[in-house]
């Protein structure tokens, strides 16, 4: 790995996330009337695209949203140029990983036709209206009224597993909204966050944007790298990185599979492996360091794995250190659909040996052939062994490349250290398929009985 290379500049990268954050300032206050002042990220933006196939669509919706006599298809074009530049950030900086790791370069996804029905269409429209809306009043004139908009639309398509996906993202974006109204009152807006929630959201109501990703099918064995852990008060996800081998030869690839349930806000630490365990049995070979061998199991363009326990059979033992020595180097990623092309969501798999280790009050750093990369430690998680601790004594780590507020971060999955002259292997996911933890143990019980009390009351509100 040539980290040496994560220091060097991106050209034009300044400048694509300085025409973001203009933009994004300038939906602070809201652009039913826009100001002097918000102007110039409205200009910026279209500037920023002015040599695009997009140029005259968004000089033109700069120009009314400036006068104040924007509609809807000029908030979808400033959206598109905004989701366009964060595009080709992610672009750049994936080109820069790919150098860093010197692996096969990712081919383009492929998706399926869109069926939408006028129904569809409907809900698209009313969607669509009310992101307007929330973006002429800005982040500090929403209130609970025009967030409340977003009620009736989200439970008609929740029905519809075709909208799911936008009614999810529509349901998340209005419940952030809504806790913190008044906007007139907040001191500090999460601005480039609502404004990508904004942005994604409007573009998924466009026709034939939210088209399915084309599935084909895996024959192979599984070898996995890692779990990674993204817990909310009410849902839980885990999504298992690894390197697949095709049955054929083919080439081997980097792919996902994840799973996610609710859960109540009391179920936390190592007892949320008990809401996800039983709907995958690949946490299970996580834990236990073993392979899995895939029969036809489906796979999107993107890598994602849509797991099926039928499809998949324990294999041998595999420990994560070992695959991403022999098998990461050569695996090829797929390629990231447009709309995902975010630089949020870069998340690259990589091993790291022969690093110095640095703490300090900015937290644990390694220092790679010269270069400081700081560890996200924060985003390990607390439902496994792995702790700062234990990844500041460490030698070798696998772990997730990602970029954020403009540098690069590591985030350790494995990480193996030297305890009495022996290495130890520690995972973030050890305790995914149970754990024999004092620790562990006593979180796990502690979620069962929480588990317990609120299915005991849900009976009672049932039999009511």
């Amino acid at each position: 790995m040539r980290a040496d290379l994560l220091s060097d500049a991106v050209d034009g990268l300044d400048e694509a996330l300085a025409a973001v954050d203009g933009f994004d300032e300038a939906l602070v206050a809201g652009l039913l009337r826009p100001q002097p002042g918000q102007t110039g990220g409205l200009t910026g933006l279209a500037d920023a695209v002015a040599g695009t196939p997009l140029a005259a669509r968004v000089a033109e919706a700069a120009d009314r949203t400036a006068a104040g006599a924007a509609g809807e298809d000029h908030f979808v074009a400033l959206a598109a140029a905004r989701t366009a530049l964060l595009g080709s950030v992610h672009d750049a900086l994936t080109a820069r990983v790919d150098e860093v790791t010197g692996r096969p370069r990712a081919e383009e996804a492929t998706v399926a036709a869109a069926n939408d029905n006028e129904h569809a269409a409907n809900l698209y429209a009313a969607a669509r209206s009310w992101l307007c809306d929330l973006v002429r009043a800005g982040w500090q004139g929403i209130d609970h009224e025009l967030v409340g908009g977003a009620a009736p639309v989200v439970s008609a398509m929740l029905p519809d597993p075709a909208l799911r996906r936008l009614a999810t993202l529509l349901d998340g974006f209005a419940a952030e909204l809504a806790a913190s109204c008044p906007g007139v009152t907040l001191e500090r807006v999460p601005v480039r966050r609502w404004a990508d929630l904004w942005s994604r959201a409007l573009l998924l109501t466009l026709p034939g944007a939210a088209r399915a990703s084309a599935v084909a099918e895996a024959t192979g064995r599984l070898l996995p790298l890692g779990v990674d852990v993204q817990e909310h008060a009410t849902a839980v996800q885990a999504q298992v990185h690894a390197v697949f081998e095709p049955a054929d030869g083919g080439t081997p690839r980097l792919v996902r599979a994840s799973v996610s349930a609710p859960k109540p806000d009391t179920v936390v630490g190592a007892g949320l492996w008990q809401l996800l365990r039983p709907h995958m049995s690949l946490l299970e070979a996580v834990s236990e360091g073993r392979a899995m061998d895939l029969d036809a199991m489906p796979v999107t363009a993107e890598g994602d794995l849509v797991w099926d326990d039928a499809r998949a059979r324990g294999g041998e033992p595999a420990e994560a250190l070992a695959t991403a020595r022999v098998a990461l180097p050569t695996a090829a990623a797929f390629a990231v659909a447009p709309l995902d092309r975010h630089p949020a969501r870069i998340a690259v798999p990589v091993l790291l040996e022969g690093y110095g280790v640095e703490e300090g009050d900015d937290g644990i750093v390694f220092r790679v052939a010269g270069y400081r990369l700081a560890v996200d430690t924060g985003r390990v998680p607390a439902a496994g062994p792995l702790s700062p601790e234990v990844v500041a004594a460490s030698g070798a780590c696998v772990g997730l490349l990602r970029w954020d507020a403009g540098e690069f971060l590591l985030q350790p999955l494995a990480v193996e250290r030297t305890v009495r002259k022996k290495t130890v292997a520690v995972h973030a996911g050890a305790w995914a398929g149970g754990t024999t933890d004092k620790a562990g143990i006593r979180a796990e019980k502690a979620a069962t009985d929480a588990v317990g009390v609120l299915r005991e009351r849900a009976g009672r509100l049932l039999r009511k």
